[in-house]
């Protein structure tokens, strides 16, 4: 055992003298090798290294092996076992490696294990298999501040994808990846906007009048077909929007007309008379390519397709039949705890059993967004269970969102596991916000079934609590997906200026998101009125609520009448 001690005290020795004070001990109890190691995590890991190829031979004597037995084919046959190289020359063979992290002498031609890792991309997370007592009893992950958060989420969320699609109700809610440009000019024809009378109206001398009696000589209705050419002295019955007959100029309002006389059967008009002579040359007339010509770009790449119905109106007008949009993410909604029971199952609770809320309130609030959630069930706590489960989701979905598992309980699985079993990056662990500290971001390879090369995909893990949940999915999800929809920035929802309608108390140590309902009064500005009790377990604080007032970090009272920033929800209560 001295001979151990000594081993890590001339490893430490070459790092740094004051390893001399160090207080390594080793020994046997029973058949349990014992080994101390210095406090510091650098030093430590400096001596476990130094001892480490011995150990393995080390525990078969501890454990009782027959010594002789074991040295059979002498200290080569031990040296090559352990991974050590023998020296066997007289003369000096060390070897000076220089790095600029650490110098290694080969003294006795061997060098302990290499690292191949940095220790900032090793896993943070407790262990799993090393049971309660030997988890963190601090949190590992730094407290970032909310926009510090935003940041990260905003570099390391993949880029968006373009993809090709047709033009119908599908593409409502995207965003387009390329400009568009109208293949026909609108309108394609020279038409009427009144209801009236299409006329020959010029200030050459040779044209008449456009006022007095003529005759009515056809009718243009709204309808595919053709229709005769109009000469000076007559008229013709035209509706709106129905295509000008070859020779008109203009149109005369109906209004600015009298019926004189009518056809023998009394069905159609013969004559009317025009009473104005002050119709121009194009009046009432929508010309070729007035509202859009053929080629012009009509909609400019970044552009959204929104469900007010303007932009597919206008793609539908110029003929387009399809667009590049970019893909919208599938966000996948996964509920961890073998304590929850689905929402809907008719029996009663047992004790410790939990109603799932946050999931089909994750997926309301998904879909509500514009975008298109799969429901991925409930997941067991059982490390192996959640690993499964997480690895099927990844392979569907471009974004997996989880709550609850993501604090400091034995059984918080989901930061080991993402860490540990799926080669996924934390990015942030924790957040200085109320409610939602414990939130998690993280982002995994995946191989897909179709490709060679890897690809990021998303984890949010968002705390258990429900309103917890749902603050945090509207500050932190959903700029992920507006950025991956290829929306432009910024992705957060709408900030907007309102008033207290009574006081709040503020958090010294972390910002608060206070749900509201954001109202707008006679005065023309937008009132802020809390929903009530705001602990993070209770949904409740989300009745009604249509905004997240935020509450700076400071001590004391935001009192009535003074104003703070909102993120709207949802729509503004009109009170006018």
């Amino acid at each position: 055992m001295l001979r151990r001690r000594h081993g890590m005290l001339t490893a430490s020795m070459k790092v740094t003298p004051f390893a001399m004070m160090a207080r390594t001990v080793a020994g046997i109890r029973d058949r349990t090798l014992i080994v101390t190691l210095p406090g510091s995590p650098k030093g430590a890991k400096e001596n476990l290294e130094a001892i480490l190829p011995q150990l393995a031979h080390a525990c078969q004597q501890a454990a009782g092996a027959d010594s002789r037995t074991l040295h059979i084919g002498g200290t080569d046959k031990l040296e090559k076992e352990a991974g050590i190289q023998p020296q066997h020359t007289v003369k000096d063979t060390s070897v000076h490696q220089h790095h600029h992290h650490s110098h290694d002498h080969g003294h006795g031609g061997h060098s302990g294990p290499k690292a191949h890792t940095k220790p900032e991309e090793r896993p943070v997370s407790n262990d799993p298999n090393a049971g309660p007592t030997k988890r963190h009893r601090e949190s590992p992950y730094p407290m970032l501040a909310v926009e510090d958060a935003l940041k990260l989420i905003a570099e390391h969320t993949p880029e968006p994808k373009a993809v090709k699609a047709a033009v119908n109700e599908g593409v409502v809610g995207t965003v387009l990846a390329e400009d568009v440009t109208a293949r026909e000019s609108v309108p394609a024809f020279r038409a009427s906007i009144v209801d009236g009378y299409a006329i020959v109206a010029s200030n050459h001398p040779m044209v008449p009048s456009t006022k007095g009696l003529f005759p009515v000589t056809g009718v243009s209705h709204a309808q595919a077909g053709e229709v005769a050419k109009l000469s000076i002295g007559e008229v013709a019955r035209i509706t709106t929007g129905a295509p000008l007959p070859p020779g008109a100029t203009a149109v005369v309002m109906v209004e600015d007309t009298v019926l004189r006389s009518t056809t023998e059967d009394g069905q159609e008009e013969d004559e009317i008379e025009v009473l104005t002579d002050a119709i121009k040359e194009g009046e009432n007339v929508r010309e070729v390519g007035s509202d859009v010509k053929a080629g012009d770009v009509v909609m400019k790449k970044g552009e959204g397709i929104t469900a007010v119905g303007g932009e597919f109106g206008l793609l539908a007008s110029v003929g387009t039949q399809e667009v590049s949009i970019f893909k919208r993410p599938l966000v996948g909604v996964l509920s961890t705890g073998d304590e929850i029971v689905p929402h809907d199952r008719p029996e009663e609770l047992r004790l410790g059993e939990v109603r799932d809320t946050n999931r089909p309130t994750l997926l309301t609030a998904v879909r509500g967004s514009g975008f298109e959630a799969v429901d991925l069930g409930i997941a067991s706590d059982k490390p192996g269970a959640l690993e499964n489960t997480l690895r099927d989701a990844l392979r569907q979905v471009d974004v997996v969102i989880t709550s609850g598992g993501v604090s400091m309980g034995e059984l918080d699985l989901l930061k080991p596991t993402i860490e540990r079993s799926l080669g996924g990056t934390i990015h942030f662990g924790r957040v200085s916000m109320k409610p939602g500290k414990p939130t998690t971001f993280a982002t995994v390879p995946v191989k897909p079934s179709d490709s060679s090369d890897r690809e990021r995909k998303v984890i949010f893990s968002l705390p258990g609590n429900p309103a917890s949940a749902v603050v945090t999915y509207h500050l932190f999800v959903l700029p992920a997906l507006q950025k991956m929809a290829g929306f432009a920035q910024p992705w957060s929802l709408p900030k907007v200026k309102v008033v207290l309608d009574h006081e709040m108390r503020m958090d010294p140590l972390r910002t608060e998101y206070h749900r509201v309902v954001v109202s707008a009064r006679e005065d023309g500005l937008l009132y802020a009125t809390s929903t009530g009790f705001q602990r993070s377990s209770r949904i409740g604080s989300f009745k009604g609520a249509n905004a997240l007032l935020c509450l700076p970090t400071r001590p004391g009272m935001l009192a009535k009448g003074e104003k703070a920033d909102a993120l709207l929800m949802g729509r503004v209560v009109s009170l006018l």
